[in-house]
């Protein structure tokens, strides 16, 4: 088949590590992946080659909790392009002491359908 590209990744989705081969035909419509030890291998290369998403951590301004910062991160995934986009979204947000982790702190963030949550407890000072 003439056309056709090869690109090649690096799967994060268990401790293997494995080097995918993605090949993509001409026209960009058909992906076959290869390289991959584990079901999770071959889905992440196909995700990370037509679509790819990441979970973004960052942190916000506590009130009257013991430390100054809270640690928070996306609920999933969000579009790569958009990781920049979902941190500076959440850089005025401050929330105030005590905090739960898991707790919601802005609620589907720029409209992707995630969620930005609290991953510690936070206790008052």
């Amino acid at each position: 088949m003439t056309g056709e590209r090869i690109f090649h990744y690096l799967c994060i989705g268990c401790p293997l590590g494995c080097r995918l081969e993605v090949e993509e035909n001409a026209a960009g419509t058909d992906v076959e992946v290869r390289g991959w030890g584990c079901k999770t291998g071959k889905a992440y290369g196909r995700q990370e080659h037509t679509d790819p998403r990441r979970v973004v951590a960052t942190s916000v301004r506590v009130s009257g909790g013991r430390w100054a910062r809270l640690p928070v991160k996306t609920s999933g995934p969000v579009p790569k392009a958009m990781v920049r986009d979902v941190a500076r979204a959440v850089r005025p947000v401050a929330v105030a002491a005590p905090v739960a982790a898991g707790t919601v702190i802005v609620a589907d963030v720029l409209g992707t359908g995630v969620d930005m949550i609290a991953t510690r407890d936070m206790e008052r000072a």
